[in-house]
């Protein structure tokens, strides 16, 4: 490259921060009024100590919950961070209280011992619920979500009206303070996680077998209450550490999307369990690396925003579930079956001693369109398979005769199967065929040439022949 077409170290850079300011613009309204390079590069190299702290603190918290949320998706009880959550409240309010009566109002270790026991309590009575009644898991969720908030809410009244009620700080509980975490916060989050994270591995193969199968957990001799209960002690650590984050009423959102968007990328559990940890991990650095560029929006709410979006991206672009993959493969699909029975209906023709055939001929074996047919042609045309003719006729070549004689044998072998074993009708068999015809494989072809005594490579004769057109005008 010539000197000329290159840029010198530090305009590049400036043209990078310049390039990341003009996509962050939409956020000058709510930024402060010094919004430039060196505010950015600062936030987003975490130069400053308390953007630094906030970062690692909701990172780890949100790989932890997407870690733990796993398994209570693929268990089917997602709303139980929701549940667990909101049981948390009226412990907070009357660890308070009771912290209140004896001097000890402000004390956190207190507050977050209350919210265990809550949560405990309230998981305990999911699992009652569930194992001495016919409530299903949804319904006994939604009961003791609404007792234990309900006993919160007039705790927290109470709570209110007292004389030191204000300044509690209890609605960091509810709300969260991302924007304002400390480093002892940040303890409390890590040794949270790893608790979290050296359960999980300690119990990673019973977790897997109680969120696929419970009967056959059981039958193996695993306590599946038991098992149910270690995996609620993950969830229950993991939404204590992160009400001081985001708050009893977001955190679900970290515990539910993460790993709901890593379903759409993966089918594979340890595959899952990373995707998930990460999607939590960048939604909440994302979330606060633009709350610290916009102070005025409140970093928990940003937090939860940037986890659904990544949520979107992988709804649309996930590779095993996404929408625009499972599109592609739909058309694709769509196309390979088309071109099939459009080979098809060019050998059958064929047989009828027909050299040139007319697109009135194509489209009286198929309801296609004169559109969709022209279409099909020409894409046939494209990949060497039909040529066109005098008088807007086709005909199949060579590399296409053989095509279409694989194609025809295919759905005949499977007509003749139906026939003589699933005693269909020899008027209803053709329909029946196309459904089954496009996915047989090499085996399940073989298998049909045994069990009806048909040699490759020559395509059985027709159930229902095709009436020559000629003829048939």
């Amino acid at each position: 490259m010539s000197r000329s077409a290159s840029l010198p170290p530090r305009y590049a850079h400036r043209t990078l921060w310049t390039l990341l300011a003009i996509f962050l613009s939409p956020l000058a309204a709510y930024a402060d009024p010094v919004f430039f390079e060196s505010k950015l590069q600062k936030i987003l190299f975490l130069q400053d100590y308390n953007t630094r702290i906030v970062v690692i603190g909701t990172s780890i918290l949100g790989a932890a919950c997407g870690l733990s949320g796993t398994f209570l998706l693929l268990r089917k009880r997602a709303l139980m961070g929701d549940v667990l959550s909101h049981t948390m409240l009226p412990g907070v309010v009357l660890a308070f209280l009771l912290g209140t009566t004896f001097g000890y109002e402000k004390t956190l270790p207190l507050l977050l011992l209350g919210a265990a026991i809550a949560a405990g309590l309230g998981s305990l009575s999911v699992l009652m619920l569930r194992r001495i009644s016919v409530l299903g898991d949804e319904t006994a969720m939604a009961i003791v979500l609404s007792f234990f908030f309900g006993i919160g809410t007039v705790l927290l009244s109470i709570a209110q009206e007292s004389a030191t009620g204000h300044q509690a700080g209890l609605e960091s509980f509810i709300y969260g303070k991302t924007a304002s975490l400390t480093r002892g916060d940040v303890q409390w989050i890590l040794l949270g996680s790893l608790f979290s994270l050296g359960l999980v591995l300690l119990l990673f193969k019973e977790f897997r077998m109680l969120c696929f199968d419970e009967e056959f957990t059981g039958c193996q001799g695993r306590p599946v209450v038991g098992l149910d209960a270690a995996l609620f002690a993950v969830v229950i650590v993991t939404t204590l550490v992160g009400l001081q984050a985001v708050g009893l009423i977001l955190i679900i959102a970290l515990l539910v999307i993460p790993p709901a968007a890593a379903r759409f990328w993966t089918d594979q559990l340890h595959h899952t369990t990373a995707v998930a940890a990460t999607i939590g991990a960048l939604g909440c650095w994302s979330g606060v690396t633009i709350s610290a560029l916009a102070p005025r929006l409140p970093a928990g709410a940003l937090i939860v925003l940037s986890t659904a979006f990544l949520f979107l991206i992988s709804l649309l672009f996930g590779s095993r579930r996404g929408l625009i993959g499972r599109l592609i493969r739909w058309s694709d699909t769509r196309a390979s079956v088309g071109k099939d029975h459009l080979l098809r209906a060019f050998y059958e023709l064929s047989e009828s001693h027909l050299k040139w055939i007319r697109l009135e001929d194509l489209a009286g074996l198929r309801s296609w369109t004169p559109r969709q047919l022209q279409r099909l042609l020409k894409r046939a045309r494209k990949r060497g398979e039909v040529i066109r003719g005098n008088a807007n006729t086709w005909k199949l070549t060579d590399r296409g005769h053989l095509l279409a004689a694989h194609r025809t044998r295919n759905h005949r072998l499977w007509e003749l199967y139906l026939i003589r074993y699933a005693h269909l009708a020899t008027s209803h068999v053709d329909r029946a065929a196309d459904r089954i015809e496009h996915v047989l494989g090499p085996e399940l072809v073989h298998h049909l040439e045994q069990e009806l005594d048909q040699r490759p490579p020559y395509a059985p004769e027709s159930p229902h022949p095709i009436l020559n057109p000629e003829e048939s005008r």
